[in-house]
Formats: structure tokens, C-alpha cells, sequence
């Protein structure tokens, strides 16, 4: 959440305003769904802390029926990268926050790159691999020291394997890292921070990795939702916030916390690092007080946001690089502990029926076979066998799972 944000609010538009607004909007529909059958150049978190999803076979139809390009997961999951072989869709996979400081010693860095990589190039795209999630959001301070050894030792498993340039070492980290964040210009890491973000800045720079944050402005509507104006948090028409010291002004919260992470770098000395989204989403669904949760919000903020990134547009302070981000999520996950907002981030439900209307288009492929059937085959073999009948055209009657305008 952006501390201490106070984004201001426009006078309600003009006739004149209105009729170009509508316009407008009609030309950025067009724009995404002509992108959509292009290929959509989001990417999206696959999370899996749920009983009732689809196979990883049926999901790889979805996501390519939608054309989706990019997919980050949170654990190396053999089963759903076999499922994507020969696709070309893009991976982020994940070494869990409970395997980094084992990740310290070289030989299990070398280890798990040798399992959980290198058996699936170049016939699965992975790209990226992040070492943890949102470590220096909790107390374990023991992780905390741990992390970036661990990340070294991961890069140099890479090099040894030749993988350097194809496959990126990162790790995400949650916005509360941020001491300050308003205005953007002001950006801070936390001070309790800067000792672990300083040396790990050098190794990104030294890597060539981005820095991947995981931004929610719904946090910060739910928190103050009498003070957070929706517009700003949706990316709805509205007078923005002006940045004091760079005069820049900001039409929503979500750049305006990109641009703070690119201040609190350059505070640091590094202006060589590429700032990524690692998750932004809205849920559908919520407790009684959680403001905001419902499928039109979480609509308005995703169907907003698909069509900046179809737009390529770049933040006010780095305009001419267009914004990189991994939508959160595919899916709602029924077994996620917290708030009932943690279960209700996904664009579809485990059925394949979409939540709410963001304009994507895609199908969920009908089961073939019975559960028990599918489960005793391997997901390679499965999606061998899919990919066969849909060379002999014998895939028919797909279900549907709409996202239209």
C-alpha cells in the first residue's frame, strides 16, 4: 500500500469533457480487442492453493485460446510445464520463501536448477526464476540474511549451466518495503530495509534482473476508503496528483507507486535497474469490511489497466517504457487462508466462467476423460495426446469461458 498517498479528486467533467471521454473509451475497447487477438503482452499469476481447479493441460488451452503469452508461477510445478511445452508462452517459476536458505548452498542451487530448469528448455520458455516472495514483508530475520545468498548462488547454478541472458534471478517484494511513497519523488525504502535492498540493488544491476514489486492500490482504497477517491485507484478520468518537486502529475495510484520504487532506487544509486510488476489485481469478493471488493471495481481496475498496457504507455516519469505486469490472478483459490478477498482475485472461476467482463476472450477445454483416468497419466503425455487430436481435429464442443465487452 502507497503510505501516507493523499491523491486528489477532479470537478466532474464538461459535456465536452463527457462526449470525448466516451470516444475515447470506444477507441482503447477497440484497441484491446484487436491486441487480444494479436497476443496479449500481460502476463498472469497461475496459483494453485485451491482443490477444485482444472488440469494444467486445460488451463494451457485457456490461457492460449486467449492468447496469453506470459505466465509467473510460484513454484516450479513439473505438471503444468509440461503442459505448456512447444507453446511459447514465457515462465517465471518460483522457489518458495521455505526452500531459500537451503537455496544458500551452491550444490542445492545447482541441484534445483538442474530438476526444475534445465530438463525443460528450450521447450519450456523460462525466463525468470525468483528466489522467494515478499521476504522482507514478515520477521524471520534469519530468511531475510539469507536471501541474497541464496539468489547468488542460484545466478551462478545459471552461469555454470550456461542459461545467463535466457533466464533472468530475481525476487518480489511486497510495497511495504516503502518507508515513503508520496510524493513519488520522495520514494524511500524503509530504513530497516535498505541493509538487505542496497546490496541486493548491486547484485540486480550486476544480473541485469528487474526488481519486481507487488502493487495493489486496492490496499490502499480499503484501508481509507472515505479518502482514497475510486478514480484514482481505477484509472477513471480525474484531476490527478501533481508531484511538487518534479511537477509530473499522476492519473492513478499504480504509477505513481512504480515511479516511488525508481526514487527509492535512485536514492540508493541505481537508475540501471528496470522496476516489473510482479501482481496487481482487485478482488471480486470480500468481508463485510473490506471496501470495494466486488466484480465491478475489480472489472473497472483490470479492464483499465489492460488497455494502458495495450496502449504501451510508461510511467510520467518514464514515459517511453511501457509498463510491465503480471496480472493477479488466473484463477479465484478456494484454499487461501486470510480475508475472503484473498480467494477472490481471479479473472475466472475453477469451472472456467469468468468473474466479471475485461474484454479477453478465451475457452476452457472440455474434460476428455474421467478424473481418475486423467490423474493416472503424466501431463506430458496428456497434453501429447491433446495436441494430437486437435491436429486430427477431434477437440470439439469446448466450453466456453467468455470475457467479452
Amino acid at each position: 500500500m502507497a503510505a501516507g498517498e493523499q491523491p486528489g479528486t477532479g470537478s466532474p467533467p464538461q459535456p465536452s469533457t463527457r462526449l470525448f471521454l466516451l470516444v475515447f473509451a470506444v477507441i482503447l475497447t477497440d484497441q484491446v480487442l484487436a491486441a487480444s487477438a494479436q497476443g496479449m503482452s500481460i502476463g498472469i499469476n497461475y496459483g494453485q492453493i485451491a482443490d477444485n481447479l482444472p488440469s494444467p493441460t486445460r488451463v494451457s488451452g485457456l490461457l492460449r485460446s486467449m492468447q496469453i503469452s506470459k505466465v509467473k508461477l510460484y513454484d516450479a510445478d513439473q505438471n503444468v510445464l509440461s503442459a505448456f511445452l512447444d507453446t511459447g508462452v514465457e515462465f517465471v517459476v518460483g522457489i518458495g520463501n521455505e526452500n531459500v536458505s537451503a537455496m544458500v548452498d551452491p550444490a542445492a542451487a545447482q541441484a534445483w536448477v538442474q530438476q526444475h530448469v534445465r530438463p525443460y528448455l528450450p521447450s519450456a520458455r523460462i525466463t525468470c526464476i525468483t528466489v522467494g516472495n515478499e521476504v522482507f514483508k514478515g520477521n524471520d530475520t534469519a530468511l531475510k540474511a539469507n536471501l541474497l545468498p541464496a539468489m547468488q548462488s542460484v545466478y551462478n547454478a545459471v552461469v555454470a549451466l550456461g542459461l545467463q541472458g535466457q533466464v533472468n534471478v530475481t525476487t518480489a517484494h511486497s510495497l511495504d518495503i516503502m518507508g515513503s511513497s508520496y510524493p513519488p519523488s520522495a520514494g524511500a525504502f524503509r530504513p530497516d530495509a535498505v541493509l538487505y535492498i542496497q546490496p541486493l540493488l548491486n547484485f540486480l544491476s550486476m544480473a541485469r534482473s528487474p526488481f519486481l514489486i507487488n502493487c495493489y492500490p486496492y490496499f490502499a482504497y480499503k484501508a481509507d476508503p472515505g479518502s482514497v477517491p475510486l478514480e484514482y485507484v481505477l484509472f477513471q478520468p480525474n484531476a490527478g496528483v501533481t508531484d511538487p518537486n518534479t511537477k509530473l502529475n499522476y492519473d492513478n495510484m499504480l504509477y505513481a507507486q512504480i515511479d516511488s520504487v525508481y526514487a527509492a532506487m535512485q536514492a540508493l544509486g541505481h537508475t540501471d535497474v528496470d522496476v516489473k510488476i510482479s501482481e496487481t489485481g482487485w478482488p471480486s469478493r470480500g468481508d463485510p469490511d473490506e471496501a470495494g471488493a466486488t466484480p465491478e471495481y475489480a472489472g473497472i481496475y483490470i479492464g483499465n489497466l489492460l488497455r494502458r498496457i495495450e496502449m504501451k504507455q510508461g510511467t510520467p516519469l518514464r514515459p517511453s517504457s511501457p509498463i510491465d505486469v503480471y496480472v493477479f490472478a488466473l484463477f479465484n483459490e478456494n484454499l487461501k487462508p486470510g480475508p475472503a478477498s484473498e480467494r477472490n482475485y481471479g479473472l475466472f472461476y475453477p469451472d472456467g466462467t469468468p468473474v466479471y467482463d475485461v474484454g479477453l476472450r478465451g475457452y476452457l477445454p472440455p474434460m476428455d476423460e474421467s478424473k481418475s483416468a486423467r490423474k493416472s497419466k503424466g501431463a506430458a503425455s496428456l497434453a501429447a495426446e491433446d495436441s494430437h487430436r486437435r491436429k486430427q481435429g477431434k477437440i470439439v464442443g469446448r466450453q466456453p469461458a467468455f470475457l467479452s465487452m
